[in-house]
């Protein structure tokens, strides 16, 4: 029987884990990834893996649990004011008529920008004249923890 395999650059890696907000009254779970649709990545390849996650990763083997804790700074950024936009209501009109329904505060829009990019935001505040919604990372700002388990590690192919 041959070792197990490591996580190291180039493997295909699979894990499953609960992604938790850390606050200071105890960590609130705030996503899970089930064995059923684990994340799958290739290491050290695979853009936007949170740096110390993949740290933490690196040397694992199959069954190998981890608990990382992730600053703001480090994982999903800090919260920017000026991705917070007041945009016309005209922009949510459908035959002339706004869309009440689905834009209101506290849904989260898909939207696109001039050049094709395609992004999602809350909508904070609806006035008279204009939409709010705030373009930051749901967890921008915040301090995070993953624990979860490795899955399957292999050769990439």
């Amino acid at each position: 029987m041959t070792d197990m395999e490591k996580i190291e650059p180039g493997k295909y890696v699979e894990m499953v884990y609960d992604l938790y907000v850390v606050n200071p009254d105890g960590d609130e779970l705030v996503h899970q990834v089930d064995v059923e649709n684990p994340e799958k990545i290739i290491f050290g390849v695979t853009p936007g893996v949170i740096a110390p996650l993949e740290k933490a990763l690196d040397g694992l083997k199959s069954g190998d649990a981890f608990d990382v804790k992730v600053s703001a700074d480090e994982g999903f950024g800090q919260y920017d004011p000026e991705q917070v936009a007041h945009l016309e209501k005209e922009i949510f009109e459908i035959d002339g008529k706004f869309d009440a329904d689905h834009i209101k505060a506290g849904a989260v829009v898909p939207m696109m920008t001039q050049d094709g990019f395609r992004l999602s935001g809350k909508v904070v505040e609806v006035t008279d004249k204009e939409v709010v919604m705030d373009f930051n990372h749901p967890l921008a700002g915040k301090e995070v923890r993953f624990v979860g388990k490795v899955g399957v590690v292999r050769e990439a192919t």
